[in-house]
């Protein structure tokens, strides 16, 4: 006789509401410009590299599609992505004023922050590599740099991110690390800042976290480069 698998218990994790305009500004500026949406190529005819970029075994250490992971972990459902709590991680739900969604998830672990969000792609065609020069174009235009490297997820960006600062005071900059993987249908964007952005040993543990994630297509039709919708974890609060 089988013996049916009791669910793993659920470390308590903290969930809050902020506005997306005043949330962490290396990622804020990126969630800002592109709202629900990753931009599509302004010219029909530039060459885009549309190859799919992820980790080998993207497939069984995540990030994980819906049909790929485990039904019994104990998962906080967010709609477009599930979240595997764990000791001393804090969830933010960033939501957009104007029309009261959630645009992206932040969370803060190892000293660092998170901020995720997963789109809609086609099922063959990837959307990192022409995202990462979206974001660096977009970095340089606001007075930023950026470098490109390999790393534990493949290509990224590592980014002098400038920051708004009070009248008067020195000009500033935050560095942020872009992250990306493509995934089934979907593409999964991360920004990484505070310790892991800068520090291996945090910037590790923030890697796997990401890696940790879910993401949750569904059957709808959507346009590719769509946010996939976000809602409240079950017994949350309604308001930010």
């Amino acid at each position: 006789m089988r013996k049916g698998k009791n669910k793993e218990e659920q470390p308590d994790t903290a969930i809050e509401t902020v506005d997306a305009a005043t949330a962490d500004e290396a990622s804020s500026e990126v969630t800002t410009a592109t709202g629900d949406a990753l931009e599509a190529p302004a010219d029909e005819e530039t060459v885009l590299d549309t190859t799919k970029s992820a980790p080998d075994d993207r497939a069984t250490e995540g990030p994980l599609d819906e049909s790929e992971a485990n039904a019994v972990r104990p998962y906080i459902d967010l709609g477009g992505v599930k979240i595997l709590p764990r000791e001393g991680l804090n969830l933010r739900l960033e939501i957009e004023e104007s029309t009261k969604r959630i645009v992206a998830v932040g969370l803060d672990y190892a000293e660092s922050t998170l901020q995720i969000q997963a789109f809609a792609a086609p099922r063959s065609i990837g959307l990192w590599n022409e995202t990462r020069e979206q974001i660096a174009e977009q970095i340089g235009s606001q007075g930023g740099t950026v470098t490109e490297r390999e790393g534990g997820l493949g290509y990224e960006l590592l980014a002098e991110v400038p920051v708004q600062v009070p009248a008067g005071q020195p000009a500033a900059t935050r560095i942020a690390r872009f992250v990306g993987v493509d995934g089934p249908r979907w593409f999964l964007r991360g920004v990484i800042a505070g310790a892991g952005a800068t520090d291996a040993e945090k910037g590790a543990l923030v890697e796997e976290l990401f890696r940790s994630v879910v993401v949750v297509r569904g059957d709808t039709p959507m346009p590719p480069r769509d946010l996939i919708p976000l809602k409240m974890p079950a017994g949350a609060g309604e308001e930010a």
